[in-house]
């Protein structure tokens, strides 16, 4: 048999043979990797059992700290000192005295606060965010940074790739031809660069004069603020910051920058110097990032420690609910040992696979003793953590395995008792539109409904 005919004899074969090589080779990768053991066994069996499907998913989707786009982002140190001695590092992250801070906690206020902050920078605005919707709202933010970019303001977009996927349109680039600056995070295209499409910046960052910041959950569109009430909007909540922790965050956000940038040649630019708040109440607060920046998951480790801890009480709010394994087993144990734990999250989420793998994790708790609250008025997706009335948590990260393992995210954790009172507060409003999860047993559930429940969570791992 000549080269020809047996060329065309394996042709059919080829993509079969290929196909497994590959994944073998990935799975060996896989194995190399400090993965959680259900994100691991859910790659293992898409890659192994269905390769056309789970070899390019892994490619595109996989990568996570190992990745050599992670690599070139050197690690975040947001450890930086000033002369007053309000700034320390904790075991997590750093904690700073001396703030003041201003709870945004319904749309309307959100979007007053950042149109009133936009235009009274007289310096500079850095603005962060995973999306920037093209809607009125999208379009009416970048056109107030396009004014404020031409009175010679220096501004800086920097967009998640993924978030805000084709975004080039018109009003930004106005904001360009103002002489304002956009960038996107880690672009996917061409879409196969390796594990790249997985690496999202999910950080939501609003920064004034290097003096003022806004962070939270919320992302610039007309589901998270606007100028009136609606009833739609999404419940969430954000806050602005003045003080020492500005440096933290404005640390994070040259950092982010710089990495968006580096092919332009720009390096992470010096970070001034923020004086304490002079009024009364200052406010302690820890600021924490997490993603493939850091090392280990810092922002994971600091609330399953705080949940650990706790000797009275855990409230967890979160519009997606798909926890680690030792996550789960923590909140079950406190509610087992006669602890109060309260989740909240929404009936229904923007998700319907997260929704259907959340299920089981649910029955889990509810028969351990942990009172779950469903949001029933529209969409939810604020985040929060609270402590035995002692910390509260907010910022961009979710309470699931994206969030806390694979996202570039920001927390912010608070020790004075006006911002846990604040943003305990905004929980208890919340509660106001809530219904109790009833639980289900598996088997009276119809047979559809149960398939799709365990597939979801085989998958949880992935999503």
């Amino acid at each position: 048999m000549d080269l020809s005919s047996y060329v065309v004899a394996i042709w059919p074969y080829l993509g079969t043979y290929l196909g497994f090589g590959l994944a073998f080779v990935l799975i060996a990768r896989l194995m190399r990797e400090k993965r959680r053991p259900s994100a691991t066994v859910a790659w293992l069996l898409v890659i192994w059992f269905v390769p056309p499907l789970g070899v390019p998913l892994y490619l595109i989707f996989g990568g996570r700290k190992i990745s050599r786009l992670t690599r070139n982002k050197s690690p975040l140190n947001i450890a930086l000192p000033n002369e007053t001695g309000t700034i320390s590092s904790s075991a997590f992250g750093v904690i700073s005295k001396g703030n003041r801070t201003e709870m945004q906690p319904t749309g309307v206020h959100a979007f007053k606060s950042l149109i009133r902050e936009i235009r009274a920078a007289q310096e500079s605005i850095e603005i962060t965010t995973f999306i920037l919707s093209h809607d009125a709202i999208g379009r009416n933010v970048v056109k107030e940074l396009s004014r404020r970019a031409q009175a010679g303001v220096e501004v800086r977009l920097l967009l998640d790739a993924v978030g805000s996927f084709g975004m080039k349109t018109l009003y930004m680039l106005e904001l360009a031809k103002a002489g304002g600056r956009i960038e996107r995070f880690m672009p996917v295209l061409p879409f196969l660069s390796l594990g790249r499409a997985n690496l999202r910046n999910h950080r939501k960052l609003a920064i004034f004069d290097r003096k003022r910041v806004i962070i939270g959950g919320r992302n610039i569109g007309k589901e998270y603020m606007g100028p009136i009430h609606s009833p739609k909007r999404w419940r969430d909540l954000s806050l602005l910051i003045e003080g020492p922790a500005v440096m933290q965050l404005s640390a994070i956000f040259e950092a982010d920058w710089a990495f968006a940038c580096r092919k332009k040649g720009e390096v992470q630019r010096p970070i001034k110097s923020v004086p304490e708040f002079q009024g009364s109440e200052p406010s302690t607060i820890e600021i924490m990032v997490s993603g493939p920046d850091t090392r280990g998951d810092p922002l994971y480790e600091k609330i399953l420690s705080i949940i650990q801890e706790a000797e009275k009480s855990v409230t967890i709010v979160t519009p997606y609910f798909i926890p680690d394994e030792v996550l789960q087993r923590s909140l079950m144990v406190k509610a087992r040992s006669g602890k109060s734990v309260r989740l909240l999250i929404p009936k229904r989420s923007n998700h319907p696979i997260t929704d259907l793998a959340r299920n089981d994790f649910l029955r889990e708790l509810s028969e351990a003793g942990v009172e779950i609250l469903l949001f029933n008025d529209g969409m939810m997706h604020g985040k929060v953590v609270l402590v035995d009335e002692d910390i509260a948590m907010t910022g961009s990260a979710n309470i699931d395995l994206r969030s806390l393992f694979v996202n570039y995210e920001l927390g912010a954790f608070f020790y004075s008792q006006k911002e846990i009172g604040e943003i305990t507060s905004w929980v208890d409003e919340l509660c106001q539109s809530t219904e109790p999860f009833t639980d289900t047993d598996e088997n009276e559930q119809p047979l559809l409904k149960s398939i799709a429940e365990d597939l979801s969570r085989l998958i949880a791992p992935l999503l």
